[in-house]
């Protein structure tokens, strides 16, 4: 028998490929790979802002699972690998809005609880100049503080739900007035206070951020006179506070009530609830709705009633007088919700001296 055709495959077969192909080969694999941990399992983000300040830290770098809550698939499934929504250097998008997919979410372990910490897309984003899909819209971390079909107001910075006082996070910060007898505060017990965002109003008057933890030891020292926590007025209306409509004068310390929506909960459109839910109905249930004296028409139908198709949640930071959250921009919608905050694997301070950039302290910390 002629065994020259079989030697002819084996050599064939046996045929390597270039260095060049092997890696592109792996190279294809990884980014396959590493997108489908980040996008179904569990991806990496860091702090860039005090808003949950002492509860986090800027600097601090966490693992966020994307399981817990379910992960949600792309709704903007063409776009460069491992840029959310802007190119790095150039500053072009990295994203291509021409296919939009509906939103769907896997089934996680859990619903989204109050008190956890929570990573999602900032909801202001849908808005011009950004006008960004939901999926690339900034990613914001807060502590979830309502969830849907709660009742929830502020009275004098203490948050109750339902009607019952929710525990104030232990780690959490708020704006203190602190008077002293004339004596400048020592470095060393702003560091080891943590004291931040300080403000010298007067030769003796100073405002400050700490904890509630800070604020007891401060009112110890000798040189202290007070410490009082620095509240806004209750009836006062701040037009940076949501819903932004003088009818409600509520301010970032004293708000509500209000109700969280529900998915398949039904209200009753009026001047009172049209200022809260419109936004909720128009821009993330995609609705068209216009008033026109007593006369008010969604999608061309004339109605007084709307019922929510999505769930809805309040975030707010733990750094109370320094958190861009839903007591400026109201509701965050499911849709936007990315995954619960899991620990904290590095910290990084870059204003401490090049031996103490690392926060040994942080590595591998839970996040309550």
């Amino acid at each position: 028998m002629n065994w020259k055709f079989w030697n002819k495959k084996d050599k064939a077969a046996a045929k390597k490929k270039s260095a060049a192909r092997e890696w592109t080969d792996a190279i294809i694999f990884a980014v396959i790979a590493a997108t489908l941990i980040r996008t179904l399992f569990i991806e990496a983000y860091t702090i860039p802002t005090p808003s949950m300040e002492s509860s986090l830290l800027v600097g601090d770098f966490l693992f966020v699972s994307k399981v817990n809550y379910g992960a949600r698939t792309p709704m903007t499934p063409i776009a460069f690998p491992f840029a959310h929504h802007t190119m790095p250097i150039i500053g072009t998008k990295a994203y291509w809005d021409g296919i939009k997919l509906p939103y769907y979410r896997l089934p996680g372990l859990s619903e989204v609880k109050k008190g956890d910490v929570v990573v999602f897309n900032y909801p202001m984003e849908a808005d011009s100049p950004y006008n960004r899909p939901v999926d690339k819209r900034e990613n914001y971390i807060k502590r979830c503080q309502g969830t849907p079909g709660d009742t929830l107001s502020l009275v004098d910075a203490q948050v109750y739900v339902n009607g019952k006082a929710e525990i104030t996070p232990v780690h959490g910060e708020t704006s203190y007035m602190v008077q002293t007898d004339g004596m400048e505060l020592n470095p060393q017990i702003i560091e080891d206070l943590h004291l931040s965002d300080i403000q010298q109003m007067t030769n003796t008057d100073y405002m400050m951020n700490m904890t509630a933890q800070s604020a007891a030891t401060l009112r110890t020292y000798s040189n202290i006179k007070a410490v009082k926590a620095n509240n806004s007025l209750r009836g006062v209306y701040d037009p940076e506070v949501y819903p932004h409509n003088p009818h409600f004068k509520w301010s970032v310390d004293n708000f509500g009530p209000i109700i969280i929506p529900k998915r398949g909960w039904t209200i009753t459109l009026d001047s009172l609830t049209l200022p809260i839910y419109k936004r909720a109905i128009t821009v993330y249930e995609g609705n068209t709705l216009v008033v026109n004296g007593n006369d008010i028409t969604i999608n061309g139908q004339k109605t007084n009633k709307y019922t929510f198709k999505m769930n809805y949640y309040w975030m707010m930071g733990d750094n109370r007088h320094n958190s861009l959250d839903s007591r400026f921009w109201g509701f965050v919608p499911e849709d936007h919700i990315v995954g619960k905050a899991l620990f904290v694997w590095m910290s990084w301070d870059d204003n401490a001296s090049f031996a103490h950039k690392i926060r040994w302290s942080r590595l591998f910390r839970g996040i309550h």
